[in-house]
């Protein structure tokens, strides 16, 4: 029976960037004028800015994040890292 929803598989291939849009892999230079919707630190890694639209109280994040720690924003327009690696998605 069709349902009209997506799969679960499907959905989550969407949700992690298996989409149109790119992958960035980036370490501690700034990031800016991004436009990404997901971010994901598969290392422990140190945020030391960022900025998101639509967003209070980002600076919140401003910490160590663990490994694994994916978020779902909307739209990082700039980050920077003190140390560790984030995959940015934009769609």
């Amino acid at each position: 029976m069709a349902t009209g929803f997506l799969d679960d598989n499907e959905s989550l291939m969407r949700m992690v960037g298996h989409t149109v849009g790119d992958v960035e892999v980036f370490t501690t230079a700034a990031q800016t004028s991004k436009s990404f919707y997901c971010i994901h630190f598969p290392v422990e890694s140190v945020v030391s800015s960022i900025a998101v639209d639509g967003c209070t109280g980002e600076t919140a994040l401003q910490t160590t994040l663990p490994a694994g720690t994916t978020l779902f924003l909307g739209k990082v327009t700039a980050i920077t890292l003190t140390s560790g690696i984030c995959i940015g998605y934009t769609r």
